[in-house]
């Protein structure tokens, strides 16, 4: 039977397969400045991210031109606090000692978590949280923001 040589070429296989987008979430209240410069960062950088892909990027995960421009990702704009598994996520990737950063009047971890749990506003925004690579940045800090969004994930 003719079948019985035909073999799947492996980068053929990979070309077809999807890439699952990065997710970055803004954990935004509008109606503070901080919060909405953030905001509109983010979505125009998204926005860019999704415009400037080419067909051969999309297969590929590191940037063609050299540039470091990210690879498009899925943005979330979130005015509800973090769940406590956010929340102790946000903590890892931040490292200890900056629970009174993110919750207010919070002096650790656990008691930032009771905090949350008793009133979801004392959560300081905006925040915004790349989950693939473990990053965060409290603030509206858009240096930071921005060495976050060239950076590329590492999964592949």
């Amino acid at each position: 039977m003719w079948f019985s040589n035909f073999s799947v070429n492996p980068f053929a296989s990979k070309m077809f397969r999807s890439k699952t987008l990065d997710v970055i979430t803004l954990f935004h209240k509008a109606s503070l400045p901080s919060s909405t410069r953030a905001a509109n960062l983010l979505k125009i950088a998204s926005a860019n991210a999704a415009e400037t892909t080419t067909e051969s990027q999309a297969t590929d995960y590191k940037p063609q031109d050299g540039t470091g421009a990210r690879e498009p990702f899925e943005l979330e704009i979130t005015e509800g606090p973090p769940t406590p598994d956010q929340l102790r996520s946000i903590f890892e990737y931040l490292g200890s000692g900056h629970a009174g950063q993110l919750v207010k009047g919070a002096a650790t971890e656990s008691d930032a978590l009771r905090k949350l749990k008793e009133n979801g506003d004392n959560f300081q925004r905006p925040v915004v949280v790349d989950w693939n690579l473990g990053k965060v940045v409290a603030g509206d800090n858009e240096p930071e923001i921005l060495k976050l969004l060239r950076m590329q994930s590492r999964k592949e």
